[in-house]
């Protein structure tokens, strides 16, 4: 490995050794704020201007908006500064140590995706404001793995970052332009409780929970039917019915029942569609039944994103990896970012595979094309031009 990736090694020890643990469990969330100091530090050195922003409510989280040159358009290069939670018991390398074996670096981060943003900085210390013609931005975000709060915080804001967006999560180096979107609902059923010697003292929910779960399963087939797309790994919608809670003894009439369930909609469908459709759908199932159906959000979703094919941050990411721009089934911030007037590509170093496991890594062989790759795009998308399309 060239000497000059060791001072870049040194840089993704620190961030995965700068715990910023985001969950929707109070008990494990932590501050990101340590790990936006350190990026802000590092940039701030590199020349560019850095504002740190808050989330609103949230004076321990924070988002990062660095910008090299000036002018409109430009590159976004963006990250999020949070990872999941861990089982240290399950790991054989500390999750915080950075360790270096086995033509790897492991470490809580290591692929999503605390390395990429050391990377962004590594390639973009390589340019000079003077040089750029249009701006390069890099943008770190608080809280993608629980909540989407930084980047919900940005497209509230409303306010541009620049023209083509790269974010780099662990896509093996293969630019995606379209994901699915993500929707999970709880959907709860309350009757009425009785002695289970006679029905018809009771209201029973979890018997209408078995008429919704069946009404949940016809939706799932007409869904599958109506809306397909071939580049996906799995090229339907899908429904799954992850949980499922009701009653407390078996001589009493079950009095209500609880069902959460995950949709992942394909691009071309819209959260706040497949809401209303679900919504009415079992609404009018259980009309007159006796039960009362309430809906509970269990977090806001994340719409489908699809990047135009034609988009040049699609067609020069392609060209850069001689690869087709292609689709997976996780979620990320492109929406937001998409929502703000750029157009995304998904692209970075690691696996998705060994994301969210215990001794996750990064292979290091992937951090000279990773930098080779980020200084083609800088180049293109801020040392020339702007790029009509």
């Amino acid at each position: 490995m060239p000497t000059r990736s060791f001072p870049l090694l040194d840089r993704i020890r620190q961030l995965i050794a700068t715990p910023s643990v985001s969950s929707v469990s109070p008990s494990f969330d932590q501050s990101n704020r340590p790990v936006i100091d350190l990026l802000a530090g590092w940039l701030e050195e590199a020349g560019f201007a850095v504002r740190i922003e808050p989330l609103p409510g949230r004076a321990d989280k924070a988002n990062l908006i660095a910008t090299l040159g000036h002018g409109p358009g430009g590159l976004v290069l963006a990250g999020h500064t949070d990872t999941v939670p861990f089982d240290a018991g399950r790991w054989r390398h500390d999750p915080f140590g950075g360790t270096v074996a086995d033509g790897r670096i492991y470490g809580l981060g290591a692929a999503d995706m605390k390395s990429f943003l050391a990377l962004a900085i590594a390639a973009a210390m390589e340019f000079r404001a003077a040089d750029l013609r249009q701006p390069l931005v890099i943008l770190a975000t608080a809280d993608e793995e629980s909540s989407m709060a930084g980047a919900r915080a940005l497209a509230a804001v409303g306010r541009p970052l620049g023209r083509h967006a790269l974010i780099g999560e662990p896509t093996g180096l293969k630019p995606v332009r379209l994901h699915k979107g993500i929707l999970m609902e709880a959907i709860r059923l309350e009757g009425k409780s009785g002695h289970s010697s006679n029905p018809a003292l009771g209201v029973n929910a979890l018997e209408g929970m078995h008429r919704v779960i069946g009404e949940l399963l016809r939706w799932r087939t007409e869904l599958q039917a109506r809306y397909r797309n071939p580049l996906f790994e799995v090229a339907v919608p899908t429904l799954n019915l992850g949980r499922i809670h009701g009653g407390d003894n078996p001589n009493r009439i079950c009095a209500d029942c609880e069902l959460h369930i995950d949709i992942r909609p394909l691009p071309g469908m819209t959260l706040a569609g497949v809401r209303d459709e679900l919504h009415g759908r079992l609404t009018r199932l259980v009309a007159d039944s006796g039960l009362e159906l309430r809906f509970l959000p269990l977090f806001e979703g994340i719409e489908a994103m699809e990047t135009p094919a034609t988009a040049a941050i699609v067609r020069a990411t392609e060209e850069l990896t001689d690869t087709a721009a292609g689709a997976v089934g996780f979620g990320t911030e492109g929406p937001y970012l998409n929502a703000l007037g750029m157009e995304t590509v998904i692209l970075g170093p690691g696996g998705v595979e060994c994301a969210h496991q215990p001794d996750e890594f990064l292979p290091l062989a992937m951090i000279e094309p990773t930098l080779k790759l980020l200084r083609g795009l800088i180049g293109r998308f801020c040392r020339q031009p702007a790029i009509n399309e």
